[in-house]
């Protein structure tokens, strides 16, 4: 079956989606996400996020995409980290609202992104953490090719408290040395 497509570049234009997505998620994303302050909430605070978006795709190092059901944003898609040189790799976040998860989403998102990675980015590499205990994350990274290659302890510091991250990557298959 084919789907349209799931995500899109992030625009000024999705700040009042995305606050009404944040807020309303607001607790169910906390226990996945760095501590918020109050004003990452608000329309002055989504527009900063959009801003650093748009400046991180026109300086190279990242791309960040809205994740989009039926036309509605529900989440947000993120490349970041980009190292050129030896390495040709970046770093995939994601999230999808409460309310649209179990749909297939987060799996087509990221599929979308690891084409922006590889195609239009040209990286060798897509690296990827998730909370030891979100199977879920997981389940999205295996289902895209991803490979766990170990446990980083204390990695990021998550809901207040470092976490254990479990490790994950998948390289591009056009520029893999058989």
């Amino acid at each position: 079956m084919s789907y349209p497509r799931t995500t899109r570049p992030i625009t000024l234009d999705d700040v009042p989606a995305l606050v009404d997505v944040v807020v309303a998620n607001r607790a169910f994303l906390a226990p996945w996400q760095s501590v918020r302050e109050d004003a990452y909430f608000t329309a002055a605070g989504q527009r900063d996020v959009v801003r650093d978006a748009i400046d991180l795709a026109g300086r190279g190092l990242g791309r960040v995409h809205v994740i989009l059901d039926e036309g509605r944003v529900v989440g947000r898609a993120t490349l970041s980290g980009v190292v050129r040189g030896a390495l040709q790799s970046c770093a995939l976040g994601y999230w999808v609202a409460e309310d649209r998860n179990g749909r297939g989403l987060a799996t087509r998102a990221v599929a979308e992104m690891l084409d922006v990675a590889f195609t239009e980015l040209g990286l060798h590499r897509v690296q990827a953490e998730t909370l030891l205990h979100n199977v879920a994350s997981q389940r999205v990274l295996e289902r895209n090719g991803f490979v766990r290659y170990g446990t980083a302890p204390q990695y990021l510091r998550i809901a207040g408290t470092w976490q254990d991250h479990a490790m994950f990557q998948v390289l591009n298959p056009a520029t893999v040395s058989e």
